[in-house]
């Protein structure tokens, strides 16, 4: 899923992003908070036609910024009191807020409250953090008033695979439609993922999707799905995209480079995207620097049809019992970088 924290994939239009293969995207329930707010979205009809994608949607709880805003809130066992990073006013979420603002803005599916603590973390910390995600997950289940939405459940407990498994454990005895993987991706490995991916998927219902929140590169996706992943959620395509880099399926291009001053060639020649069927890399590296904003969409465009490729291919390789060629047709997907924190 792209991500479109505040109702919009940056750069991109809806038209533009349909057009890279996307099928559902995401959102959060933190900033469309701050604003607009959920009752200006829902005045308007509601976050599809507010922010006219006709496809599925999916809203974070605010969960996340837990973590990412730590220094600008305060947790407790009742839920977070945040000071806006926009202007300071004060603003709360809780199981019973954050599960009604998400009930206003009418995505398809909505995720539950819950802690996500930074690693590395104390046995203590990570304990807390699981308690208030088991306690938070069943009072969003109980203020839950849409039928039209599936409710996610979200696993948390660090590196802990106790504290995962406890966590996992509780969620499927209160029941969700579906249950994501979250508090990865915030500071381990990709070693560390992986080995606590494994037995976590093990502790999920096989008939719900799982969804690996904010993850990642090829490399983690790859590994994840061979653990039982199903969804997933990065702003890697469009950050790095409008940072100047560029996926390709034996690794990534920085396009400010000299080295691409004279190059005709497009990003890659397999691709079907927009970019790499109308421009070279010569030209995409001139907008760069000439501080043209086409650079950037361009390299957005063609990191979004990237990955929607990447993940078509695993899709099409799975049932074949054959993923392990993903490696040969995406090197890329070999290539164990440092995990990229942020959703």
């Amino acid at each position: 899923m792209p991500v479109g924290t505040a109702g919009s994939v940056k750069g991109v239009t809806p038209l533009q992003l349909a057009d890279t293969g996307a099928q559902m995207i995401l959102a959060n329930t933190y900033h469309l908070q701050l604003r607009p707010t959920a009752d200006v979205v829902a005045d308007l009809g509601g976050l599809h036609r507010f922010m006219g994608w006709d496809g599925p949607i999916l809203t974070d709880s605010g969960g996340f910024q837990v973590f990412s805003l730590g220094g600008i809130n305060r947790v407790t066992d009742d839920g977070v009191e945040f000071r806006s990073h926009v202007d300071g006013a004060p603003m709360r979420l809780d199981p019973k807020t954050a599960t009604d603002v998400q009930n206003k803005l009418g995505a398809d599916v909505i995720m539950a409250f819950d802690e996500c603590p930074a690693l590395p973390a104390s046995p203590e910390t990570i304990r807390t953090a699981v308690d208030r995600t088991i306690r938070w997950a069943g009072k969003c289940k109980a203020h839950h008033r849409r039928e039209d939405q599936a409710l996610f459940g979200i696993v948390q407990g660090g590196l802990d695979l106790r504290e995962r498994e406890r966590c996992a454990i509780a969620l499927r005895e209160i029941g969700f439609e579906g249950y994501a993987v979250g508090g990865l991706s915030v500071g381990e490995s990709h070693e560390q993922m992986v080995a606590t991916l494994r037995p976590t998927t093990s502790f999920l219902p096989n008939d719900r999707p799982r969804y690996l929140m904010g993850v990642g590169t090829p490399a983690d996706i790859l590994a994840a799905v061979q653990a039982g992943i199903d969804l997933f959620d990065c702003v890697m395509p469009t950050r790095n995209g409008r940072n100047s880099q560029a996926f390709t399926a034996t690794g990534p291009l920085k396009m400010r480079n000299e080295q691409h001053r004279l190059d005709p060639e497009p990003f890659e020649r397999e691709c079907d995207c927009e970019a790499c069927g109308r421009f070279s890399r010569a030209y995409i590296r001139h907008l760069f620097n000439a501080g043209e904003m086409l650079g950037p969409t361009l390299t957005s465009i063609h990191n979004l049809r990237f990955y929607q490729r990447f993940m078509a291919r695993i899709r099409e390789l799975i049932p074949e019992g054959n993923l392990a060629r993903i490696t040969e047709e995406f090197p890329i997907a070999g290539q164990v970088a440092e995990s990229d924190p942020g959703a």
